[in-house]
């Protein structure tokens, strides 16, 4: 039997639509995919922000062990970097402390940033809070990856948006040569905390050119590592630095008690010389 001819007039661009529709269904059927499926599939592995960067972020500091987004940790920046070479930054864990969690490790890292891993804090016997500045290249996700130590991971981020380039360009004492005066000077004065109303704050500024790497003719220079010890010998909290800390880094740190007599500040950069500064609560 001869096929239907098509018809004619408004009832043929009818025909036309609907047999269009038909194929496209049959078509797609024979591929085994359909539209809604591909729509649902999620190449940011879950991110509250959307960052197609966040599964390698994932695997690279955290690898195969538990991690959830956490509202128990919060890290915080402005809105806007006006400045891409000092962006300031608060990050807290205080509320994930309280839950019972003991705290091995906090990862500071900025998914689209040339170097993603700007520091990493091991609170010991401060607080999990930490004030910061860093650079940043581009807007990104910044993110707190905080280790407890019973294996998981928590996580906290916000978005930063920048005009870019804080990764790119020389700091102010390496354009003018006067890093190398000041190198490795360190200003440090303890003041009441006033997050919890006791304890102590701790604020300290190391000098140095905190290169990046990424200047053309100017190899990474910075600080690596820094350890506040007490007269016993006992560690107050760890800092390991990276590329994206600003020039000059300024850190606060909140101590839970007032530590008794003097302190050690110890570091090094990696080109091997060394940080030592007392400290007097």
């Amino acid at each position: 039997m001869p096929p239907t001819p098509p018809p004619h007039g408004p009832d043929r661009r009818r025909w036309l639509r609907d047999t269009a529709w038909r194929l496209g269904a049959v078509g797609a059927g024979g591929l085994g995919w359909t539209a809604p499926a591909q729509a649902q599939t999620d190449h940011t592995g879950g991110d509250p922000l959307g960052s197609m960067q966040w599964p390698v972020v994932k695997r690279k500091f955290m690898g195969d062990e538990p991690a959830r987004f956490s509202p128990l940790v919060q890290i915080k920046g402005p809105p806007f970097a006006e400045d891409a070479m000092n962006v300031p930054v608060l990050l807290d864990a205080r509320a994930l402390a309280r839950s019972g969690a003991a705290i091995d490790r906090i990862v500071v890292v900025a998914d689209r940033n040339p170097v993603q891993q700007v520091l990493t804090f091991e609170p010991h016997r401060a607080l999990p809070v930490l004030a910061f500045r860093f650079r940043l290249e581009q807007g990104s996700p910044l993110r707190a990856l905080v280790r407890t130590r019973d294996g998981q991971w928590h996580v906290g981020q916000t978005w930063v948006n920048a005009a870019g380039g804080g990764c790119t360009v020389p700091g102010a004492t390496r354009a003018d040569g006067s890093w190398s005066q000041t190198l490795n000077q360190v200003q440090a004065r303890f003041f009441r905390n006033v997050l919890d109303g006791q304890g102590t704050r701790l604020r300290l500024r190391v000098m140095h050119p905190m290169d990046t790497g990424l200047v053309a003719g100017i190899p990474a220079f910075h600080i690596e590592e820094l350890v506040l010890r007490d007269s016993a010998d006992q560690v107050w909290w760890r800092l390991e630095l990276h590329e994206p800390v600003s020039e000059n880094p300024l850190i606060t740190f909140e101590l839970a008690q007032t530590p008794p007599g003097t302190l050690v500040l110890q570091g090094r950069d990696n080109n091997g010389n060394r940080i030592h500064h007392e400290v007097t609560a």
